[in-house]
Protein backbone atom coordinates (compact mmCIF):
# COMPACT_ATOMS: atom_id res chain seq x y z
CA UNK A 1 0.00 0.00 0.00
CA UNK A 2 2.54 2.34 0.82
CA UNK A 3 4.56 1.78 -2.57
CA UNK A 4 1.08 2.48 -4.43
CA UNK A 5 1.37 5.76 -2.39
CA UNK A 6 4.54 6.66 -3.42
CA UNK A 7 4.33 5.82 -7.40
CA UNK A 8 1.29 8.05 -7.16
CA UNK A 9 3.27 10.83 -5.78
CA UNK A 10 6.27 10.14 -7.87
CA UNK A 11 3.76 10.28 -11.02
CA UNK A 12 2.16 13.76 -10.03
CA UNK A 13 5.72 15.45 -9.27
CA UNK A 14 6.76 14.60 -12.49
CA UNK A 15 4.05 15.23 -14.36
CA UNK A 16 3.96 18.56 -12.24
CA UNK A 17 6.93 19.83 -13.50
CA UNK A 18 6.54 19.34 -17.27
CA UNK A 19 7.14 23.07 -18.95
CA UNK A 20 4.36 22.60 -21.43
CA UNK A 21 1.58 20.20 -22.22
CA UNK A 22 1.99 17.49 -24.07
CA UNK A 23 -0.15 16.80 -27.17
CA UNK A 24 -0.84 13.36 -28.65
CA UNK A 25 -0.09 13.85 -32.30
CA UNK A 26 1.68 11.67 -34.81
CA UNK A 27 3.82 13.87 -37.13
CA UNK A 28 5.66 12.28 -39.90
CA UNK A 29 9.49 13.91 -39.54
CA UNK A 30 12.22 13.80 -41.11
CA UNK A 31 15.56 12.23 -38.16
CA UNK A 32 19.12 13.15 -39.45
CA UNK A 33 21.69 12.82 -36.76
CA UNK A 34 24.34 9.83 -36.52
CA UNK A 35 23.62 6.43 -34.30
CA UNK A 36 25.96 5.12 -31.35
CA UNK A 37 28.56 3.10 -33.77
CA UNK A 38 28.95 6.92 -35.27
CA UNK A 39 27.71 6.18 -38.75
CA UNK A 40 25.31 8.94 -40.08
CA UNK A 41 21.58 8.36 -40.57
CA UNK A 42 18.47 10.22 -42.02
CA UNK A 43 15.17 8.38 -41.51
CA UNK A 44 11.81 8.80 -42.09
CA UNK A 45 9.41 7.98 -38.81
CA UNK A 46 6.87 9.94 -36.47
CA UNK A 47 6.33 12.13 -33.02
CA UNK A 48 3.81 9.68 -30.60
CA UNK A 49 3.60 13.02 -28.77
CA UNK A 50 4.49 16.48 -28.89
CA UNK A 51 4.59 19.50 -26.75
CA UNK A 52 6.54 23.18 -26.85
CA UNK A 53 9.41 22.33 -25.57
CA UNK A 54 9.89 18.05 -26.81
CA UNK A 55 8.95 15.31 -28.81
CA UNK A 56 9.12 11.54 -28.01
CA UNK A 57 9.82 9.94 -31.60
CA UNK A 58 10.52 6.51 -32.88
CA UNK A 59 13.29 5.40 -34.53
CA UNK A 60 15.25 1.90 -35.95
CA UNK A 61 18.43 3.64 -34.74
CA UNK A 62 20.17 3.47 -31.73
CA UNK A 63 20.65 7.07 -30.44
CA UNK A 64 22.85 8.16 -27.48
CA UNK A 65 21.60 9.91 -24.46
CA UNK A 66 22.80 13.72 -24.44
CA UNK A 67 22.71 13.59 -28.49
CA UNK A 68 21.62 15.98 -30.49
CA UNK A 69 19.53 14.92 -33.74
CA UNK A 70 17.81 17.16 -36.35
CA UNK A 71 14.25 16.98 -37.38
CA UNK A 72 12.68 18.31 -40.47
CA UNK A 73 9.10 18.27 -41.13
CA UNK A 74 8.32 16.93 -44.70
CA UNK A 75 6.36 19.59 -46.66
CA UNK A 76 4.54 19.27 -49.94
CA UNK A 77 6.58 20.37 -53.24
CA UNK A 78 6.95 23.84 -54.52
CA UNK A 79 4.34 22.92 -57.38
CA UNK A 80 1.20 22.27 -55.10
CA UNK A 81 1.03 25.68 -53.51
CA UNK A 82 3.82 28.31 -53.48
CA UNK A 83 2.61 29.71 -50.40
CA UNK A 84 3.82 26.68 -48.45
CA UNK A 85 7.87 26.63 -48.37
CA UNK A 86 9.53 23.14 -50.01
CA UNK A 87 11.22 22.51 -46.72
CA UNK A 88 10.92 23.42 -43.35
CA UNK A 89 13.71 24.46 -41.05
CA UNK A 90 15.09 21.79 -38.98
CA UNK A 91 14.39 21.66 -35.49
CA UNK A 92 17.88 20.69 -33.24
CA UNK A 93 16.30 18.55 -30.07
CA UNK A 94 18.44 16.57 -27.43
CA UNK A 95 17.94 12.93 -26.91
CA UNK A 96 16.99 12.59 -23.22
CA UNK A 97 16.16 9.17 -22.82
CA UNK A 98 14.96 5.82 -24.73
CA UNK A 99 12.88 3.40 -24.44
CA UNK A 100 12.12 -0.11 -26.05
CA UNK A 101 8.25 -0.94 -27.46
CA UNK A 102 8.56 -4.13 -28.85
CA UNK A 103 12.05 -3.99 -31.28
CA UNK A 104 10.99 -0.14 -32.01
CA UNK A 105 12.92 2.21 -29.74
CA UNK A 106 10.99 5.54 -28.53
CA UNK A 107 12.84 8.53 -27.83
CA UNK A 108 12.22 11.45 -25.96
CA UNK A 109 13.72 14.75 -27.18
CA UNK A 110 14.56 18.24 -25.63
CA UNK A 111 13.86 21.01 -28.28
CA UNK A 112 17.41 23.17 -28.03
CA UNK A 113 14.85 25.96 -28.57
CA UNK A 114 10.97 26.02 -28.18
CA UNK A 115 8.51 26.17 -30.81
CA UNK A 116 6.32 29.04 -30.83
Amino acid sequence: METDILKKKQFVTSSSTRRSPRIRLQVPVFVRGTDASGAEFIELTKTLNISATGACITSAHIIRPDQVVHLTIPAPSPASSSLIPSETPPIAAKVLRQDSLGEMRLFGLEFLRAIE
